[in-house]
């Protein structure tokens, strides 16, 4: 049987846990967290991201984290926590688990933008 976007999301959700905005910034101070934001590029410009957000569409996720990759991103690196969000939580539950599987250990999921500017989270222009 064929496994279905329900499906796929249900297993993201599950390797990925989810984090408050307080939380992403506590991260983000004590250890240096990267946040990553997965919207695409005209989302980003429309609203802005979270303040130091690297701004990574989910379609070019796995070049940009991949140091073998000739569009590495040193952003990426697996001995610091990684948070995502997107626009409401899905492709950041997905990205979550790709970065999960590419062998990065601590991966978070914020949710939606909506999620961080609620919580008080700083922003940027995009």
């Amino acid at each position: 049987m064929a496994t279905t976007y329900k499906d796929m999301l249900a297993a993201a959700h599950a390797a990925v846990p989810k984090v408050t905005a307080a939380e992403a910034a506590a991260l983000v101070d004590k250890v240096g967290a990267l946040i990553v934001d997965v919207r695409d590029g005209t989302e980003v410009a429309a609203s802005g991201k979270a303040k130091g957000a690297v701004a990574v569409p989910r379609g070019s996720l796995e070049s940009r984290a991949d140091p073998d990759s000739p569009n590495h991103n040193a952003a990426f690196r697996k001995d610091r926590p990684v948070i995502l969000y997107c626009a409401g939580g899905g492709r950041a539950a997905l990205a979550g688990k790709t970065l999960r599987d590419m062998g990065f250990s601590d991966v978070r999921n914020l949710g939606g933008f909506k999620d961080w500017v609620a919580g008080g989270g700083a922003v940027e222009p995009g």
